[in-house]
């Protein structure tokens, strides 16, 4: 599948890795399996996964974990962390989302739950790309070149830099401007005295 996307299934499990792998695969991803969470995450460390159905119970590092791992980058792009069980409980919710899980499937799933919540995987991943976008947008007024800054105020752009970049501001002239500028002001001044 050439656009489809990643998903990685994390289950020590055979038969529900590939059930969970076979029915991500017929909704059209890209399906990688690992058999514990050690081996998902060292897979993780290699290739860029949005997606992570994991189960919770698993040999040498369980769905927790591996969310919690996740989580801790915080220099990669966003995975969406659907976690699997078979216990149910307040106490099982609270746990997974304290770990940072973003979704929950019983054990034994239904084949439409996955889908739907794969779409909304889908959707929240979308979502968070489009707002990266505009967080990286920068509202500069086209005449007075001042900044919008996060409170909605407009600043000099050297002020928001000096704020927001950890860096001074020296002035200069560049060569062009000083043809432009600073030259025709020099030969008016040397003419008239």
């Amino acid at each position: 599948m050439v656009n489809a996307i990643p998903v990685l299934v994390v289950d020590d499990d055979a038969v529900s890795s590939s059930q969970l792998g076979a029915l991500a695969k017929a909704a059209g991803y890209d399906v990688k399996t690992a058999p514990n969470g050690r081996e998902a995450w060292e897979l993780l460390q290699l290739a860029r996964i949005p997606i992570v159905i994991s189960d919770w119970y698993m040999p040498e590092m369980d769905g927790n974990e591996l969310c919690r791992r996740i989580r801790a980058r915080t220099r990669e792009p966003y995975v969406y962390f659907i976690l699997v069980t078979s216990r149910g409980g307040k106490q099982q919710y609270l746990a997974g989302m304290e770990a940072g899980a973003d979704d929950f499937i019983a054990k034994p799933f239904d084949p439409d739950e996955l889908r739907a919540r794969l779409k909304v995987a889908e959707r929240i991943l979308g979502l968070r790309k489009e707002l990266e976008q505009l967080e990286v947008l920068l509202p500069i007024c086209s005449y007075c070149k001042r900044i919008r800054n996060d409170n909605e105020e407009w600043e000099a752009l050297e002020t928001y830099i000096e704020a927001h970049f950890d860096r001074l501001l020296s002035h200069g002239i560049c060569p062009d401007c000083y043809v432009k500028y600073v030259q025709p002001q020099l030969d008016q001044q040397g003419g008239s005295t």
